[in-house]
C-alpha cells in the first residue's frame, strides 16, 4: 500500500435511502424544520421590525387625539302649528247627543264652520284616535271606530290628498288596530293606517317644562293637519285619559319615566301637539279600571260627543262622566295657566244638538 495516496472513500450504493439534497429540504420544511440562522441574516431581521415599529409608532402618535371620539348628532326638530285661525263668530265647543254617531260628527263640525274651514283640498291629514290596547269596542278602551270611518269620511270629501290614522299602541298596534275595529273601518272608508316602526321617530324639540328633547312619530311631521279623537275613559294614576293625554300616543321611548311626573307632562305635550280640530268620542265611557279595562261591566253608554277647538275646555266637560272635578285633574289648571285653553267650559256657551 502506497502510504502516500488518499484514503479511498466508499462508495455511496445507488440503492441508498438517503434523499437527494432538494428532496431533503422540503421534508425539513414541511416538518418546521428550519436551519440556524447566520448572524447576518439575524441582525438583517432585528434592522427591519425596529423601522417597522418605528414608523407605526410614528403614525399612532400623529393620529392620536385626547378628544373623545364624537357621534354626528340627530337632526332635531319641531312640530308645527295644526291649528286653524280662531273665530270670534262660531263656537270653540259643541255638544252633540244622541246614538247615530255619523249624524252627531257631521252636525257638530257644520256647527263650527264646516269641515272646509278645518281640512282644505290637497292637505295631507292625520288622525290620532286612542288605539293603546288590544281590546273590542264594547270594551272601550279605544276610540270607538264609528267615529274614526266618519272622520275619514269628512276629510275626503274636504278634497284631503290622504289620509291617515295612526297611534304608538302600548299592546302589540296589529293586534290592536285589528281588534278594536279601527283598521277595518279606517279602510273601507277610505283612509290608510300607518304604525311607526324603529325608525319612523325623529328626536323633536318639545319645549316642555319636563318633556325636552323627545322621539315623535314622523307621521306628525309629514302631515299637514291633526285631527285629536280620544275616548273619555279613567285612567288609574291620572284620574281619567282625555284628550290632552291622548298626546302619549304621539311619542316613542320611554313614556313611564313621564309618569313620575305625569300631570305637568301631559300639558307639555298638549302645548306641544295643537290639533286642528278635536271630536272626544263620550258614546261609551270607561267607568272604572282604565285605561286597560276588559270587563263590559265597567262601561257606559254616554251617548254623546264633543267637537271643538280648545281641548281644555273638552276635557273639563268629560270629567262629570267620570265623577271628577276638576281640582282632581291638576293638569287641566296648568293647561289653562299656558294659555292652551279654559277649564270653565260654561263660559264658552257652548251649542247643545240633539241628533236623532
Amino acid at each position: 500500500m502506497d502510504d502516500n495516496a488518499p484514503p479511498e472513500t466508499p462508495e455511496t450504493p445507488e440503492t441508498s435511502d438517503a434523499p437527494p439534497p432538494e428532496k431533503r429540504r422540503r421534508i425539513f420544511k414541511r416538518n418546521r424544520v428550519e436551519p440556524d440562522p447566520t448572524r447576518r441574516a439575524l441582525l438583517r431581521g432585528l434592522a427591519t421590525a425596529s423601522g417597522v415599529a418605528l414608523v407605526s409608532g410614528g403614525v399612532g402618535w400623529l393620529a392620536y387625539s385626547d378628544q373623545p371620539m364624537r357621534r354626528r348628532p340627530d337632526p332635531l326638530f319641531t312640530l308645527k302649528d295644526f291649528r286653524v285661525a280662531p273665530s270670534e263668530l262660531l263656537p270653540r265647543l259643541v255638544i252633540a247627543r244622541g246614538d247615530q254617531v255619523e249624524a252627531m260628527v257631521r252636525a257638530a263640525v257644520e256647527r263650527l264652520g264646516g269641515i272646509g274651514r278645518f281640512i282644505a283640498k290637497g292637505d295631507r291629514v292625520l288622525l290620532k284616535p286612542n288605539v293603546g290596547w288590544d281590546r273590542q269596542p264594547e270594551q272601550a278602551a279605544n276610540t270607538g271606530p264609528e267615529l274614526v270611518a266618519a272622520m275619514v269620511r269628512l276629510c275626503r270629501e274636504a278634497g284631503a290628498r290622504e289620509v291617515r290614522v295612526t297611534d304608538v299602541s302600548l299592546n302589540d298596534p296589529l293586534r290592536c288596530f285589528a281588534r278594536s275595529g279601527i283598521e277595518a273601518a279606517t279602510l273601507q272608508a277610505g283612509g290608510e293606517v300607518v304604525l311607526a316602526g324603529d325608525g319612523d321617530f325623529r328626536l323633536t324639540d318639545m319645549k316642555g317644562q319636563r318633556l325636552k328633547e323627545w322621539p315623535v312619530s314622523r307621521f306628525f311631521h309629514e302631515a299637514d293637519k291633526v285631527i285629536n279623537l280620544p275616548i273619555v275613559k279613567h285612567h288609574s294614576l291620572c284620574g281619567c285619559t282625555l284628550a290632552m293625554k291622548n298626546w302619549y300616543g304621539v311619542i316613542g321611548g320611554r313614556r313611564n319615566q313621564l309618569h313620575q311626573d305625569i300631570h305637568t307632562s301631559i300639558a307639555d305635550l298638549a302645548a306641544a301637539v295643537r290639533p286642528t280640530l278635536t271630536v272626544m268620542d263620550a258614546t261609551r265611557i270607561l267607568k272604572r279600571n282604565g285605561p286597560t279595562g276588559g270587563n263590559p261591566a265597567d262601561v257606559m253608554a254616554g251617548h254623546t260627543l264633543l267637537a271643538g277647538t280648545d281641548e281644555v275646555a273638552i276635557d273639563a266637560f268629560s270629567l262629570d262622566f267620570l265623577d271628577l272635578k276638576p281640582e282632581q285633574v291638576p293638569y287641566l289648571a296648568l293647561g289653562q295657566a299656558r294659555g292652551l285653553g279654559v277649564v270653565d267650559w260654561r263660559s264658552l256657551n257652548p251649542p247643545e244638538l240633539q241628533i236623532g
